[in-house]
């Protein structure tokens, strides 16, 4: 049944996580695609300051976004753009670090079929969290799958489904970006998205060796540009904003 296409993030020089996600892809039987990740570190400094808001970053990020998580972002960019260049309805983007733990193929097939039956009643369904989520107004789903709206967006982008809809909804808000693309899906409220999840998830976590290093070794790099008080000061402001702002958008029915 699978006709969204299903894209890929990979970097030019992870050619060991590419194999490894099209080894776990292949036995799942889920035709893809490779999508070339924007090398955030390869960016100049007048690129990046193109489309990195550096001002909103301080004042409503959690720490400074590095290059690695920049290039990250535009990468999920990417996807949103070529699955408005593409014509379909909706598209699969995975990382290229997951591994299939459950009937990704059926998981895939049953949000298709609640896609074209409800009307799209959602823009963007999470297939992946590290912690249990408490799902709200679920819904039972073909193949034995529950989805509903998650008590809070899960702050990983290893995998979802993103329709045409919230695609151009992405597209109208960024770039420029301030905050890293995950953190951005938690904000839904600030575009309008329609939040899901699955479950049971069909993905997790697998190998995380990178060619080029990881996220956290960037931003530990980063950790003295802001001094401890100002770090706790921002990460304390963020959770405070968060909470608030995602208890007045579910009163609003979000």
């Amino acid at each position: 049944m699978q006709n969204w296409p299903v894209y890929v993030i990979n970097m030019d020089a992870n050619d060991a996580r590419l194999a490894q996600v099209a080894e776990e892809l292949g036995k799942a039987g889920v035709e893809w695609m490779r999508l070339p990740a924007v090398n955030g570190r390869a960016l100049a400094p007048e690129d990046l300051a193109q489309v990195y808001d550096e001002k909103a970053n301080q004042r409503f990020a959690r720490h400074n976004l590095v290059a690695p998580e920049i290039g990250c972002y535009l990468s999920h960019i990417k996807a949103a753009e070529w699955l408005i260049e593409s014509g379909a309805e909706a598209a699969v983007v995975l990382e290229d670090d997951l591994c299939v733990t459950g009937d990704l193929k059926a998981t895939l097939d049953a949000l298709q079929l609640d896609f074209s039956s409800q009307n799209a009643p959602w823009d963007l369904v999470k297939l992946f969290s590290f912690k249990p989520v408490r799902l709200r107004q679920t819904r039972e789903l073909d193949h034995g799958f529950t989805i509903g709206k998650p008590d809070r967006v899960p702050s990983t982008t290893l995998g979802y489904v993103l329709t045409l809809e919230g695609a151009q909804k992405i597209l109208a808000k960024v770039p420029p970006i301030f905050r890293p693309v995950d953190e951005d899906h938690k904000h839904f409220w600030e575009f309008d998205l329609r939040v899901a999840m699955i479950a049971p998830q069909p993905i997790a976590i697998g190998a995380q060796d990178s060619a080029d290093g990881t996220v956290g070794d960037s931003r530990r790099q980063m950790a003295h540009r802001d001094g401890l008080a100002r770090r706790l000061w921002r990460f304390a402001s963020y959770r405070i904003n968060y909470r608030l702002n995602l208890s007045l958008a579910r009163l609003r029915g979000l």
